[in-house]
């Protein structure tokens, strides 16, 4: 079975952007040092023009599909990008777009959590990259296998937490820990079942 793995980037605080969802102010901490990790060891999770402008023609190490709700796709469209992970299947969890936009991403209006079980249940090598946001996160957090948190070295006070999701402890095992020059650290998680 493949895993979820929702591997997202967050304050110090544990927001994953601004209450309106902007992390921009996130992107100052991604140098050259933490640049190589991600092209290296995440080559997929950079946006296919990223991708484009950097070289990167590295294959998808860890995930072959992406799945993200209809705020976290927004920021794409509204730069005129429909298909920011063509170098993955794309999923978007959405009830606001009647039509997909672009033929590699396939809407999911309904059963988020049934649509995610049969990718899970899917025969491939590679997983399932859990984009964002904080509301699918929240729906999916039952599905999620591992946690893969990209943590910068701000706090934000306030904003959209990485879960959107009642209060319920649910406990995780740290895998592993990466700190970089600029202050910034990867932490990867597995779920304690």
């Amino acid at each position: 079975m493949r895993k979820l793995t929702y591997f997202i980037a967050c304050s110090i605080d544990g927001f994953i952007g601004d209450p309106k969802g902007d992390a921009t102010s996130m992107y100052r901490f991604v140098d050259a040092e933490f640049l190589a990790f991600l092209t290296g060891e995440y080559p997929e999770t950079v946006a296919t023009q990223g991708r484009e402008q950097l070289g990167i023609t590295a294959e998808n190490q860890r995930f072959d599909t992406v799945v993200q709700g209809a705020g976290s796709y927004r920021v794409a469209l509204d730069v005129g990008i429909t298909s920011p992970y063509g170098h993955m299947r794309e999923f978007v969890a959405t009830r606001s777009l009647a039509e997909s936009p672009h033929p590699n991403v396939e809407l999911i209006a309904d059963d988020l959590v049934g649509r995610v079980r049969e990718l899970k249940a899917e025969d491939s090598p590679l997983d399932i990259w859990l984009c964002g946001g904080s509301v699918i996160a929240g729906e999916l957090i039952e599905e999620i296998d591992e946690l893969v948190i990209k943590t910068y070295p701000q706090v934000y006070g306030s904003g959209m937490p990485m879960f959107g999701a009642g209060f319920e402890p649910r406990d995780f095992e740290l895998e592993d820990l990466r700190v970089f020059g600029n202050g910034a650290f990867v932490r990867r998680y597995s779920r304690k079942r």
